[in-house]
């Protein structure tokens, strides 16, 4: 098995800057070196949410579980020219595999490279994250869990061994990374070590809790520990949990679940689609949690899910001011606002509400690690979107 195939995308970040960059080719390849820290943002950083109301934002309202309309630049006030950019730049990637673009609820640009298509499903790793958290919004607005400050306690029992902290962990910790448990998916080995133990729940449990609370440390193994109360709180295992509530309502036909145990899938890494399945997420996070005139998750929960709850910003790239929100990376001003799920080595679906825009991209990300940094990478990534797809946006319309 190859060793990437388990390994997590990288955490325990510092705060970076860096000045807007062209993306032509060689330029985002010497920006790889500059942005050898891991990117995304990290432990030591004090939660301090700030007290943001995303601002409305007039967007295209479709029926998600249709198929993709498809449609030219030029009729939804894009500029072909800075897409076709977008294009040859994303080509001249070799592990680029997919970029999607749609603007006013259609699809503008669909590229595929080295032999994938419609039809490919992409292990989007991280990119699970952000569904466990649509799914936490679903459960709480049916009253199946009371509120974000019940514990792991209430929803994990014997035969696992909980101590008092593991116990008083709440479900809102486990939302914003800031759980405690003693963790490393940067420097250290704890991602691939968990995921090949033979009891993922207790491997958690097991670890010692920081005495510095409300303090950001990316854990996959938290979030599938959310994912596995999530399961509990609604009486059905999470994937079908999640196709009967998310999935099948908007047409997303092709998500498969990596698998850990006997009744347990991967809640932290490891959902794979397609890239227009993965089209389809994005734009119900656009549209407020609504497809068509169904309102699929509550607007509130989108409202809370992506505001930022630290104080601390980070840079990727030409990405600027990143933080997080519940599960969701969460960009905001001077940046284009924007919020993004982000995958191990390069898995982003994008979202500019400001520009009724989403971005889809997907990429190769098996054995990078041998050759780059993997979020330095996702930091090259990032600045294809932000460069070239952004500007394509004429905010005319």
């Amino acid at each position: 098995m190859d060793y990437d195939a388990h390994v997590l995308l990288c955490t325990n970040r510092q705060p970076l800057t860096a000045n807007r960059f062209s993306v032509r080719s060689f330029l985002i390849l010497a920006a790889a070196f500059i942005l050898a820290a891991c990117g995304g943002s990290g432990g030591g950083k004090a939660n301090n949410p700030a007290l943001i109301t995303p601002p409305p934002a007039a967007v295209t309202v479709i029926d998600i579980s249709q198929p993709w309309t498809v449609a030219t630049p030029a009729s939804v006030d894009m500029d072909e020219v800075m897409l076709t950019r977008a294009v040859n730049d994303a080509a001249s990637v070799p592990r680029f595999r997919s970029l999607l673009v749609a603007r006013h609820g259609k699809l503008v640009s669909q590229s595929y490279f080295a032999g994938t298509d419609r039809a490919t499903l992409f292990d989007l790793r991280s990119v699970t994250k952000s569904v466990v958290s649509m799914l936490t919004g679903i459960a709480l607005a049916s009253g199946q869990i009371p509120s974000l400050d019940a514990t792991v306690g209430e929803h994990v029992r014997a035969p696992y061994v909980l101590d008092a902290g593991d116990r008083n962990v709440t479900l809102r910790q486990l939302l914003t990374m800031t759980s405690r448990y003693q963790w490393d998916e940067n420097s250290g080995d704890d991602y691939n070590l968990w995921v090949v133990s033979g009891d993922h729940v207790q491997f958690l449990l097991d670890r010692t809790q920081n005495s510095a609370a409300n303090t950001f440390t990316y854990d996959s193994a938290a979030v599938n520990l959310l994912g596995f109360a999530l399961q509990d709180a609604v009486a059905q295992p999470l994937e079908q949990f999640a196709q009967e509530k998310l999935f099948q309502p908007v047409g997303i036909s092709t998500a498969a679940w990596e698998q850990l145990e006997t009744g347990m899938v991967n809640g932290g890494s490891g959902i794979s689609m397609s890239a227009e399945d993965l089209l389809r997420f994005g734009q119900l996070l656009l549209q407020r949690g609504r497809s068509g005139t169904t309102q699929i998750i509550p607007a509130s929960w989108i409202a809370t899910a992506t505001t930022p709850q630290f104080s601390w910003r980070d840079t990727y790239g030409a990405q600027r001011n990143t933080t997080y929100g519940y599960l969701w990376w969460v960009a905001d001003a001077p940046a284009v606002p924007a919020t993004f799920g982000w995958g191990y080595g390069g898995q982003f679906v994008y979202v500019v509400p400001s520009l009724d825009l989403v971005v889809v991209t997907t990429t190769n990300w098996q054995g990078i690690s041998a050759e780059i940094n993997p979020t330095t990478f996702g930091a090259q990534i990032l600045t294809i979107i932000v460069s070239d797809v952004l500007p394509a946006a004429r905010t005319s319309s």
